[in-house]
């Protein structure tokens, strides 16, 4: 069963790859909401990475001692802490890429979308210090609900007159890495063989598995494999219910929504190919057509906290 400490592990991926399809050897990343149970075991998990030049880790508390801890290990990455809203822009200063996995996470009974009232405050001012600060780094934003969080962060640049669509990203692969796990285990396959693209958003109806593109071609009763598809969606439910309250468990023009997930390759310069949908069978057409009214509320409520 997975844990909060997915998270991390798929932010370490969206990290090597996009800097191993690069020239660059020397990257500077920024872990702000560091102190938290998302951000010390991603900020472990980059202290590890030989691609890591220096790592800048920010948060409201803790910071210094986790910083320290991390300096001890035996690699190439540089680290430091930085605590407390007048240090957040040393944090990010030449940062190549910045994760945020700040925010309050999920309790049971709740939803991501009861999460936005305290995190959208925190992504609006975390990101607009880095359209200040660093502008041309890859965001790549952990914290739910991340259908509101990405179009939160996404207006802040453009207010900053620095948007870069190719830029900006919500880590969702998490739900891929539940499809081909769960599917893994149904089939009795190699989970590391096994991919299933996962599209839409990051919530409930809004995660749409494309278990018709499964690699290796996988089959299902049509009733299986609609238990299955609920399964990947109240995924991260299943974690927050297990944990009892100790825990909580990218985006293009495919569709009308102005942000929606979907596989994409990624380079130095952000996303350099998009994978789109690819064919869709009638079920998972369905489950697009209903994904699509929440997809967008999520997102306008997004872009309304920052306009209005």
């Amino acid at each position: 069963m997975f844990s909060r400490l997915a998270r991390p592990v798929i932010a370490i991926q969206t990290v090597q790859r996009t800097f191993s399809t690069s020239a660059k050897q020397d990257a500077k990343v920024a872990v702000l909401g560091a102190s938290g149970g998302i951000g010390q075991p991603l900020a472990l998990l980059l202290k590890n990475l030989p691609l890591v030049s220096h790592l800048s880790l920010y948060d409201i508390a803790h910071t210094p001692g986790v910083a320290a801890d991390l300096s001890h290990i035996e690699s190439r990455a540089k680290v430091t802490g930085h605590m407390g809203p007048e240090q957040l822009k040393d944090c990010l200063k030449g940062a190549d890429i910045v994760l945020i996995p700040a925010g309050v996470p999920r309790k049971p009974g709740m939803t991501r979308d009861d999460l936005f009232n305290t995190n959208a405050s925190i992504v609006r001012d975390l990101a607009d210090a880095c359209a200040e600060v660093c502008p041309e780094a890859m965001l790549g934003i952990i914290t739910n609900p991340v259908n509101s969080t990405v179009p939160i962060a996404s207006e802040v640049f453009k207010k900053r007159g620095v948007y870069d669509p190719k830029k900006i990203f919500g880590v969702t692969t998490l739900d891929a890495v539940r499809a081909n796990t769960f599917i893994a285990e149904m089939k009795g396959l190699d989970v590391s063989k096994v991919h299933v693209p996962v599209i839409g958003g990051h919530s409930g109806v809004t995660i749409i598995p494309l278990i018709s593109q499964c690699t290796p071609p996988v089959s299902f009763p049509q009733e299986e494999r609609e238990k299955l598809t609920v399964r990947i969606q109240n995924a991260g439910t299943e974690v927050v219910e297990a944990k009892a309250g100790a825990g909580s468990a990218t985006l293009s023009n495919e569709t009308e929504a102005k942000y929606f997930a979907t596989p994409l390759v990624l380079g130095k310069t952000g996303f350099e190919k998009n994978l789109g949908l690819g064919k869709l069978i009638e079920y998972e057409v369905k489950l697009l057509s209903s994904a699509m009214p929440e997809l967008m509320a999520n997102i306008k409520k997004g872009e309304d906290f920052i306009n209005s």
